[in-house]
């Protein structure tokens, strides 16, 4: 009897490897790869089908013209841009790139940003989110380690009480373990009912709203001294022709904002002080009498004094109380014997920038009414009560939807129709109710993303074009996203990565040179 006969089928990787093998055999391959390194580590790339023409500036004459139709796999290949790590590592490490400049400039100079701004005051300032309960937290009381990000010092007991008893659910009230750093119970709730899920997540949405406020007293404050110093006001020409008093000092921020381990919101915000200039809008420093000190205070006094009472709900007809939490943490950086250096403030800045819901375990797309009862349980873990929350906090408060009604499959109506207050927690409900930017900046702390994204652009416009007074004119539409196969994908992806650990060396280099250099001298 013979043995009926098998066939045998490649796996996922086996088949991604003879892609890259058919695609690196062919003899277009050092075209193609050349073509894709604008998107080489994408993860999905935008694939873009027309034409580009070379025009002259003075005439307007089309010189050249070149279809996508020519080029390999009939189309142009563009990075999607995407900031969020998890979602494309490439595109993320050069918003991150991009993140540290904008961060970097407002404090030392550079990029069009006076250096002189190295010498005014700046302090960075940690506001987080109140307690809305008892959560599993690490704490150390002293690091022993050489780096945070490593750190393996032994931390205190979770939450250890004397009397431990059980709260009103039945749930132990204390916790004597002593978490890892990597432990899965970190943010998570001693109890989930007893934890106020609609106040967080009202909380978050909100929480933009509390900054606003907060930046403003501080510039009361801030203004008030300036009166009681007799610190003169400046007279300035608004753009209307209007005459204006305003005060001799003003304060530009940037600002990022983190995703705590239990899904709560806090910013990290560097507060620059700077001063007035009547005649134009150029960075001055600000007046001699106003120091860091003035600043701190200020800082300190907005967090303390703002709180926010958010509208009525018809879950809450008094509204919910948002305000900052009791940890406040205030450094100063730019002084000689300060705690954090431009730089390493920069790089912390922009690390949390390319990020979202990552730390809490789970990252989230934007949720519909089709795809919300595969995330949201009043009944279930912390996140899917979050969402929860979110979603019902959200639904139209002026229809019978309001009042529970639902569809009949189950589900609850549709997205609201007329929107109240809380009707973007459902648009954010993917976030946790956090809609902000994760990086913001004031208009004058420091260059654009945009400038910096021009720049790169017109840098890589010049180094390619050998015909001086014309300019490349795309006339193009968007076919599809993503590479043609996943051998396509491993062989763009490799080689963007050696280009850009070729460029990480290459800037350690320089950087040893430059020592030896400074050693020498």
């Amino acid at each position: 009897m013979s043995t009926p006969l098998t066939l045998y089928k490649p796996g996922p990787a086996v088949g991604r490897n003879a892609q890259a093998l058919h695609r690196a055999a062919t003899p277009e391959f050092s075209g193609w790869l050349e073509h894709t390194a604008a998107a080489g580590g994408c993860a999905r790339p935008i694939r873009l089908t027309g034409t580009i023409a070379a025009v002259e500036t003075t005439t307007g004459r089309i010189t050249g013209q070149l279809r996508t139709d020519e080029l390999p796999d009939q189309a142009l290949y563009k990075a999607c841009g995407n900031r969020r790590e998890s979602q494309c590592r490439d595109c993320a490490w050069v918003y991150a790139g991009d993140a540290y400049q904008v961060v970097r400039c407002g404090l030392t100079g550079g990029k069009g940003v006076p250096d002189s701004v190295g010498r005014h005051p700046v302090v960075f300032a940690t506001f987080t989110a109140p307690s809305f309960g008892a959560v599993h937290h690490r704490h150390v009381a002293r690091h022993t380690c050489a780096t945070r990000q490593r750190c393996d010092c032994r931390p205190t007991p979770c939450r250890a009480r004397s009397a431990a008893g059980t709260c009103q659910h039945g749930q132990p009230a204390a916790c004597f373990a002593r978490h890892d750093a990597d432990d899965p119970r970190l943010g998570q709730p001693l109890c989930l009912d007893c934890y106020d899920h609609d106040h967080q997540a009202v909380w978050n949405y909100f929480s933009g709203e509390l900054w606003r406020r907060t930046k403003q007293a501080i510039e009361r404050h801030l203004a008030a001294l300036c009166r009681r110093r007799g610190i003169p006001f400046v007279q300035v020409v608004t753009d209307s022709g209007k005459v204006r008093r305003v005060p001799p000092v003003r304060v530009s921020h940037g600002k990022v904002a983190e995703m705590q381990r239990r899904a709560a919101v806090h910013f990290h915000v560097l507060l620059r002080l700077d001063g007035v200039d009547p005649d134009s809008h150029a960075l001055v420093p600000p007046p001699a009498r106003l120091t860091l000190d003035d600043l701190d205070a200020a800082v300190h006094g907005a967090a303390r004094q703002i709180v926010v009472t958010t509208p009525p709900h018809p879950d809450r007809p008094q509204g919910w109380v948002v305000a900052w939490g009791e940890q406040l943490d205030v450094r100063r950086i730019n002084i000689a014997d300060g705690e954090l250096t431009d730089g390493k403030v920069a790089a912390y800045l922009a690390k949390y920038a390319t990020k979202a819901t990552e730390s809490t375990g789970r990252s989230f797309t934007r949720l519909t009414p089709a795809t919300i009862d595969d995330y949201a349980d009043p009944e279930g873990d912390h996140l899917a009560r979050l969402i929860d929350a979110c979603w019902h906090l959200g639904r139209p408060t002026d229809t019978d939807t309001a009042s529970g009604a639902t569809t009949a499959d189950g589900r609850q109506d549709s997205l609201d129709t007329e929107p109240n207050a809380y009707a973007g927690l459902r648009r954010w409900a993917h976030m946790l109710g956090f809609g902000g930017h994760f990086l913001t900046k004031a208009r004058r702390y420091s260059v654009t993303f945009g400038l910096l994204r021009d720049t790169r652009a017109t840098y890589r416009r010049e180094e390619n074009d050998d015909t001086p007074g014309t300019v490349i004119i795309g006339t193009l539409t968007y076919i599809g996203s993503g590479w043609l196969s996943d051998g396509d994908a491993l062989l763009a992806n490799t080689a963007a990565s050696q280009q850009r650990e070729s460029r990480r060396v290459g800037r350690e280099e320089l950087a040893h040179a430059a020592w030896l250099i400074g050693a020498a001298a």
